[in-house]
């Protein structure tokens, strides 16, 4: 596809080009015949990818990386105002981007474009919509969260018009986008460092609702508290999707969870049964999500029988309850679930997976969330048999003193519940090595690298 915007910038460098939605971005547009160049703190598969394409790849943040050659400089939010490159970029007076403010150049760029927003549920659902319009041989551009197997990758540079790509609400980086078709999945309290109240929250999702035009759509959750207050003021159509409401545009009816984890579902449009879908993965926050990629996907005009292809063809993507193996008999789990609902939702499809016991190995993402949203997290383990939590993954943050780990588990304990405070992840593996029996299954789950606690399980089991 033509590309105005690589037309104007020929020459672009990545603050923090190994991160998931970076590197994607920086592939695209070396696609486009873009001279891409970036920094990361360290290399990682997805920096040698990036090399073998031809991108120059520095490790470590310097100032002398900066230089006349490059006129556009992008950069996450992660990356401080103090970083030297950044710092380098103003002196020599080149052009300052933020990610989302490019992803949504690139997006513009596309007749049809979908934006997946919600507070979870994005990685998943824009990775059903890419498997979509891949069975519909559609051949889109594909920017996802995680690495989809079909894909190889969390990138894929189409020809076509199609575009799909997440649309993450933190900073409100979701406003500077202007996609065709906006999906918003659920909202919730989260990122509250940044909102500060459920209520900013709210009014962020609404003012990316009227960033839809007027031939666009907009595929609202009719879950949602008072979706009024989002629809309200909008130029675009809209349409209300539910598996609870049978009055909604789209409904998911007569579900069956079957015993191996799968599901099953009719489709009804308008009150019309148009057909069935067949899910590979478990729970039932997954077929919401795939009703919502069902209603984007067809308002497109996406015959429904290539949309229940392509949802049956997905089978996941990685740390989205994603099976690495077994550990003595026992089936090894990993999932992203860093927030309560979440955190509620997996273990309710886990629910659906025979087991013995099923353990739930939590390791919470940053101090600011544990704080803000605690008593939540201690209400979201209950369907978990024994529970372990790990010590606080800081991310960008610094331990405030105000919440622990241990002050968690010990309130879920006060619930009754089987749950073991172990900080260090070693030690989490040498107790899970000595306790777990066979047939339980094992979930490690959070956004931090809870992950690494199951694969060194699954290797010992080798």
């Amino acid at each position: 596809m033509k590309s105005g915007f690589s037309e104007k910038y020929k020459n672009v460098y990545f603050i923090g080009i190994g991160g998931i939605s970076m590197s994607g971005l920086a592939e695209i547009l070396k696609s486009r015949g873009v001279n891409v160049a970036g920094t990361d703190m360290k290399v990682s598969d997805t920096t040698k990818h990036l090399e073998s394409i031809g991108v120059k790849i520095n490790i470590g943040h310097k100032k002398e990386n900066i230089t006349n050659e490059f006129n556009l400089v992008v950069y996450t939010a992660a990356v401080k105002q103090d970083n030297p490159e950044l710092i380098a970029a103003k002196e020599l007076n080149i052009d300052i981007m933020d990610r989302a403010e490019l992803l949504g150049h690139i997006m513009a760029e596309y007749e049809n474009s979908i934006a997946v927003a919600g507070t979870h549920g994005k990685t998943t659902t824009t990775s059903m919509v890419s498997e979509i319009l891949l069975c519909a041989n559609t051949d889109p551009t594909i920017s996802v969260g995680g690495i989809l197997p079909s894909i190889g990758g969390n990138t894929k540079v189409g020809t076509s018009k199609y575009f799909v790509a997440e649309a993450c609400e933190y900073f409100d980086s979701f406003l500077k986008f202007n996609p065709l078709v906006g999906i918003i999945l659920n909202i919730e309290a989260d990122h509250l460092d940044y909102f500060k109240t459920f209520e900013n929250v709210r009014k962020s999702f609404h003012k990316f609702a009227q960033r839809i035009p007027e031939n666009g759509m907009l595929v609202i959750n009719g879950e949602i508290e008072d979706t009024k207050f989002i629809t309200d003021s909008i130029s675009c159509p809209f349409e209300i999707y539910s598996t609870k409401d049978k009055n909604a545009d789209w409904y998911a009816g007569n579900i069956i969870h079957h015993s191996d984890g799968k599901n099953s579902f009719d489709v009804y449009y308008k009150g019309k049964d148009i057909g069935q879908i067949n899910l590979n993965i478990p729970g039932e926050h997954n077929i919401s999500n795939a009703l919502a990629a069902c209603a984007a996907a067809y308002c497109l005009g996406i015959p429904f029988e290539k949309i229940a292809l392509g949802l049956s063809n997905y089978g996941g993507t990685n740390r989205r309850f994603q099976r690495k193996g077994t550990y003595k008999g026992a089936l090894v789990i990993d999932d992203y679930a860093h927030h309560p609902t979440e955190i509620k939702a997996t273990l309710s499809a886990a629910r659906n997976v025979k087991h013995n016991r099923l353990w739930c190995i939590f390791q919470p993402h940053t101090y600011t969330r544990t704080y803000n949203l605690f008593d939540e997290f201690v209400n979201a383990f209950d369907e978990a048999d024994k529970i372990i939590i790990a010590d606080i993954y800081a991310a960008r943050e610094k331990d405030t003193g105000l919440v622990s780990s241990k002050d968690l588990a010990e309130k879920i304990k006060e619930k009754g519940k089987d749950v073991t405070y172990i900080g260090k992840l070693d030690d989490i593996i040498k107790f899970v090595s000595e306790n777990s029996e066979e047939n339980d299954l094992l979930i490690t789950m959070g956004a931090g690298d809870i992950y690494t606690v199951g694969e060194k399980l699954v290797s010992m089991d080798l």
